[in-house]
């Protein structure tokens, strides 16, 4: 039992500060007030002098109450029960069943070394052509979906959590609206996949200690799951919710802010979570995709900024679509040579052929009368839109590349695509191309 401290000598927010001795960073305490105890998570040392972040706030909370320190950090139960269950931010239950006590490991541990990491090689489909074809998610890959309030990117990281392939869904939410952790929820159910599904969701309302917690709860549940050979998907959002969170505690312990008062060690404490993405030798899994709101749609905010250096690529979804130029997944290059030979040829194509379609909208804007080569782009643009980049298309991947094809058909003729021929006779369309033969044989009849 370790002894009490009384010694309390300021509150600020949920911050608690109180002298005491033979204390670790991290390390997990309780507040016993006259009417409850508070748990509480040393934040900061300096001397004697220790910082406590209270989980469920400061009220109550006196500077004559007394502190005692577990010696051990937080810990979350680890066992398979945890399957189809709905936590809050410091890992109660929020469903209304028992509380799960097995098994308790801590949290925050660092990443598994590198050296027993293998390189990530197996793709994960999603059913979403603009991944699957575009811009592959690999195992143990981790990636940020940028994008701007308002914009359904809860809806698609419900629908990855749906379709992709996965063993493990493990769903982190962060300053989340009630109605936002219903839809996962709903939808999780509706789609048969709740029960290999585990949520940690903060709401907006709730302490802003506990929105902290939840992406080193997620990680630290999905890698012990990896470790006994499953594969292991982490969803968060909204890590900006988390970052925001961080600067309101460092505002608090009076730290020197950085850039747009964020605290400087912003990329670190990013960093720690991300890193959390592996694919272990002999065992599982863990990837990672996280939303990341950008205010103003501004890249160069801390947060995406950070964000981009430590991620192997992001995707970008504004317009209701992600975006086909900004987004990047820097890993399918390890995995689109193993899918169908013409993969990366359709990609490049069809991306190269899009731009294209993009600038004749731009000339058509501007009043200038467009080309037939501005017909067919245009042509291509609408159905490339409406059959591929459309969020609703739900396709496997060898569909979404016939499909591709079959668009590329109806707008060009095979030598304009861009693409070799020896793919071009293996794949293009023969329906299309019988016609088009057809269309030719009849137009030299009637010039005979």
């Amino acid at each position: 039992m370790r002894k009490f401290f009384d010694d309390i000598t300021a509150i600020t927010g949920n911050v608690v500060k109180v002298r005491a001795t033979g204390v670790a960073y991290d390390e997990l305490a309780a507040i016993t007030t006259n009417r409850q105890t508070s748990l509480a998570q040393v934040i900061r040392l300096e001397g004697d002098e220790v910082s406590l972040q209270v989980f469920a706030g400061t009220q109550g909370v006196s500077t004559g109450d007394k502190v005692r320190f577990f010696g051990k950090p937080m810990q979350v139960p680890f066992t398979e029960n945890l399957m189809g269950r709905i936590f809050d931010g410091a890992g109660r239950p929020r469903d209304g069943k028992p509380e799960i006590t097995d098994d308790p490991i801590p949290i925050g541990t660092p990443p598994i070394n590198p050296t027993r990491r293998l390189l990530p090689s197996k793709m994960v489909r999603t059913g979403i052509p603009m991944i699957d074809v575009f811009n592959s998610l690999v195992e143990s890959q981790k990636l940020p979906i940028f994008s701007v309030p308002g914009e359904p990117y809860n809806e698609l990281l419900a629908r990855i959590g749906l379709q992709a392939e996965s063993d493990v869904i493990i769903l982190g939410g962060m300053g989340m609206r009630h109605d936002d952790y219903l839809t996962f929820r709903n939808a999780f159910e509706a789609g048969g996949v709740l029960g290999r599904t585990i949520m940690f969701i903060h709401t907006a309302s709730e302490p802003v200690v506990e929105c902290l917690m939840v992406p080193d709860l997620c990680t630290t549940v999905g890698e012990s799951f990896a470790l006994q050979g499953k594969r292991v998907l982490v969803l968060l959002t909204d890590m900006t919710a988390f970052a925001d969170a961080l600067k309101e505690i460092a505002i608090i312990m009076e730290q020197i802010p950085s850039n747009r008062g964020y605290p400087g060690d912003l990329y670190t404490q990013l960093a720690r979570r991300y890193e959390k993405a592996v694919d272990l030798d002999g065992a599982g899994s863990m990837t990672i995709l996280a939303v990341t709101t950008m205010p103003g749609d501004d890249v160069t905010h801390p947060v995406p900024d950070n964000t981009g250096y430590i991620t192997e690529g992001q995707f970008y979804l504004r317009g209701g679509w992600i975006e086909p130029f900004g987004s990047l997944s820097r890993l399918k290059q390890q995995v689109n040579d193993k899918t169908r030979d013409d993969h990366r040829a359709i990609m490049d194509a069809c991306i190269q052929l899009y731009a294209g379609a993009r600038e004749s909208r731009e000339k058509k804007a501007m009043g200038f009368e467009p080309s037939q080569w501005d017909l067919k782009l245009l042509k291509y643009g609408e159905l490339f839109e409406k059959r591929i980049m459309d969020l609703a298309v739900n396709i496997p991947l060898e569909k979404a590349l016939d499909e591709c094809w079959e668009i590329l058909a109806e707008c060009f003729e095979p030598h304009e695509t861009g693409i070799r021929r020896a793919i071009i006779e293996k794949h293009w369309p023969k329906k299309l191309n019988d016609k088009s033969q057809q269309s030719q044989t009849v137009t030299t009849d009637a010039k005979d």
